[in-house]
């Protein structure tokens, strides 16, 4: 296998929350696809440091507040490439083509609409997806469900999952036509915990699949909508939604929960050992709070996904 080529790279935000993209030139490797700005950390360099310098050669910006996003081994035929991927929401600066490169300023939701190189998709979903993914928990009607769900966009979600495994499947139906508008109007995603044929029934944007219906799953192209994700519990599950292109996954449970009391945990050191592996977003799950998303954070994760803290 070629020696791995270490990249720093940015997801660069403005105080409207456009992201920076640079179109590569069309002499270089991946030429003439977008990309998210930066460059080759040297032998011995913090990546930091590495990105601070290439942002400033590439772009003209100094970056005054930046925290790690993901980091992504990818394996082309003719080399292999670590993107090691910051969020920057903070610079000084006017950012220009500085080496002639074209630039543009994006709406996440319109990232889709731009040609990436292969190892870029898991940044594009990164970089759309909250610190915060709300599950559901129990309600005895639709009424209930929404008003519980309207109190967690109101206190900021802005992503989350229909799970009601009590309700009959034309009650989960009625309970999604209530939520989709209230998800609608606070521009928040609502996925469905469901079947492949019912979130496809729905029209759903997001399905969320079960370990056991992650296995069953063929393939990508079965979900019509635009995320697909999977609880996932050891590294065998992270590599099968790897492999069959999902989007992010959960990974559980991190810390002992209310409703599975007394089943093993995986803990801090072995959450983050096995986000390591993946090239997928990650949310950690089981036990999580508000108070978690900076450790999450730090251990490599997206952020963290909830049922309790938010429902």
């Amino acid at each position: 296998m070629s020696k791995l080529i270490h990249v720093a790279a940015a997801v660069i935000r403005d105080r409207r929350g456009r992201i920076l993209i640079a179109r590569r030139p069309d002499d270089k490797h991946q030429g003439g696809l977008w990309e998210f700005p930066g460059g080759k950390v040297e032998p011995g360099e913090p990546v930091a440091d590495a990105l601070s310098r290439e942002l400033e050669e590439e772009l003209g910006i100094r970056v005054t507040s930046a925290r790690p996003l993901i980091l992504i081994p990818h394996h082309y035929p003719d080399k292999s490439v670590l993107l090691d991927v910051w969020d920057v929401d903070g610079f000084e600066g006017e950012a220009h083509g500085a080496e002639g490169q074209p630039i543009e300023w994006v709406c996440p939701e319109a990232l889709d609409d731009f040609e990436f190189p292969a190892a870029n998709v898991p940044i594009l979903n990164a970089a759309r997806l909250p610190e915060r993914l709300l599950i559901t928990g129990d309600a005895d009607s639709a009424e209930s469900y929404a008003q519980h769900l309207a109190s967690a966009l109101a206190n900021g979600i802005t992503q989350a999952i229909l799970r009601a495994k009590t309700l009959s499947e034309d009650e989960f139906a009625a309970a999604y036509a209530q939520l989709k508008p209230l998800c609608d109007q606070s521009r928040a995603t609502l996925g469905v915990n469901a079947s492949v044929k019912q979130a496809n029934a729905l029209g759903a944007e997001h399905l969320h699949l079960t370990s056991e219906r992650l296995e069953q799953l063929e393939g990508r192209s079965e979900f019509k909508g635009r995320w697909l994700s999977a609880s996932c519990h050891n590294a065998e599950q992270i590599r099968m939604a790897e492999q069959k292109g999902l989007d992010f996954i959960t990974l559980s449970p991190v810390n002992p929960t209310a409703s599975h009391p007394g089943e093993p945990v995986l803990g801090w050191d072995a959450f983050t050992d096995l986000v390591a592996e993946s090239v997928l977003p990650v949310y950690a799950l089981g036990g999580m709070t508000d108070a978690d998303v900076k450790q999450a954070r730090e251990r490599g994760a997206q952020g963290v996904a909830a049922i309790s803290a938010w429902w």
